[in-house]
């Protein structure tokens, strides 16, 4: 009934029935499964459909300029603790000096909304943007970045009401632009790691906004059954990827490769692959292509089921894994098909996945490919052994380079599909951002 209830509140509608299952479906026989369903389930959905549903209710909630604690330091940590409204670690108080100096660096006005976000259906105003980054340990010239982020937040086709689900999965930002190396954001070695005031606060900056006003709390309506916790920031190397003459992030999505973006994904894990060793791109490619179809599993139903066609993997290739590549003649784009066509699974063993691991017994790639529902090329034969591609085409393999100059290595994302699909915005400046900067 908790998992139910949180379900109902991330969607939205707190006030929505819920009927009672006994234990998990995942774990019962179909015996069982029968038994719990018409014993108990059943009289609770009667129940609930013969009757009116409660009345939601609304928190009153202090404006904008309220001052809602005064004190010290640990006393203005140990409120904002107490409400639930910081990750645990001490928070700069966002005292409205604080936060106007954040504003200055936007031409938008404080009570401006940038969309409403779930569960909460909380308006995503500038002023609770500034606030955010205030308590993140954010600089106020990152005002325009955290604005950006929250636009993607807000975009429907991100699906932020789904970042309590249960696989815990949490979002990748990758940052492109003149803007890292204006802000100073790390995007050469240890580009995950904690450690660079810019790539670290606007992490945090994230999960807080989730938390204080999407609305998403542990042992509440978050979900995840283990969890992750924020990322850094991660900023593509734009100087390797013009050298290369690669498309960065922003142009795979539209804008200019000059133009100042955020994109963001979310990710239900991840891994470092070390000793891509190989002089050329074709000696590369069967490494990476395992290590990436080995971080994929029940993620697959987003190709070809739920969520139909909304897998989008994220690599990160190191530069010296580019640039290898690159040395063997191959555009960004050539690198993506070689991961389409490589990347592959037997058939017998996605519908497995599907149908026995994760109990989707309609599961059929043979009949969804002849009603026209995903390519042909997850059925090009009966041959229960033939090799299906995880996506629909090249392009879906998201490719970011940065990290460590001199290694050779990559990072592979396991994807949430459409509780997390990739959504980039750009970075847009103040008017006066030079006269700004220059102090």
């Amino acid at each position: 009934m908790t998992l139910a209830t949180a379900a109902s509140k991330g969607l939205g509608m707190p006030n929505l029935p819920v009927a009672r299952v006994v234990g998990h479906p995942g774990v019962q026989s179909k015996e069982q499964l029968r038994h719990n369903v018409l014993g108990v389930t059943l009289d609770h959905v009667i129940d609930n459909l013969l009757q009116p549903p409660k009345s939601g209710t609304v928190d009153n909630e202090p404006a904008a300029r309220d001052i809602v604690v005064k004190g010290s330091f640990d006393e203005v940590n140990a409120y904002f603790y107490e409400h639930e409204l910081s990750d645990g670690l001490p928070i700069v108080p966002p005292t409205i000096e604080k936060v106007e100096q954040f504003l200055r660096y936007t031409d938008r006005a404080p009570d401006e909304s940038l969309g409403t976000v779930l569960p909460d259906n909380r308006a995503s105003t500038i002023w609770s943007i500034a606030v955010n980054g205030v308590m993140a340990g954010c600089k106020p010239e990152y005002m325009p970045v955290l604005i950006a982020l929250i636009e993607a937040m807000a975009d429907h086709g991100y699906g932020v009401e789904h970042s309590g689900n249960t696989p815990g999965g949490e979002t990748l930002i990758i940052l492109n632009g003149p803007i890292i190396k204006d802000l100073g954001f790390n995007y050469t070695q240890g580009v995950m790691r904690d450690g660079f005031m810019a790539n670290t606060s606007v992490g945090r900056f994230w999960r807080l906004y989730l938390r204080n006003v999407a609305g998403f709390l542990p042992h509440k309506n978050d979900k995840a059954t283990f969890g992750n916790t924020w990322r850094v920031v991660v900023a593509e190397n734009e100087d390797v990827v013009k050298k290369l003459g690669w498309t960065n992030t922003a142009a795979d999505f539209g804008f200019y490769s000059d133009d100042s973006t955020v994109m963001i994904s979310r990710h239900t894990g991840g891994n470092h692959i070390s000793s891509v060793s190989g002089a050329t791109a074709q000696e590369l490619m069967p490494y990476i292509c395992d290590a990436v179809v080995k971080q994929y599993s029940w993620q697959l139903m987003f190709s070809t089921g739920q969520g139909l066609n909304t897998l989008r993997p994220q690599l990160l290739l190191s530069p010296l894994i580019a640039e290898t590549i690159a040395a063997s003649g191959w555009s960004k784009r050539d690198f993506q098909k070689a991961l389409w066509e490589g990347a592959r699974v037997p058939a017998h063993q996605w519908e497995r996945i599907q149908r026995d691991w994760t109990q989707k017994p309609l599961w059929d790639l043979t009949a969804a490919a002849a009603k026209g529902d995903i390519p042909k090329v997850y059925h090009e034969s009966d041959d229960a052994n033939r090799l299906v591609p995880l996506v629909w085409k090249p392009e879906d393999y998201l490719t970011c380079v940065t990290g460590d100059p001199a290694r050779n290595s990559i990072y592979v994302f396991a994807h949430n599909g459409v509780l997390g699909f990739p959504t980039c915005k750009k970075i847009q400046l103040p008017k006066n951002w030079a006269q700004l900067r220059a102090g």
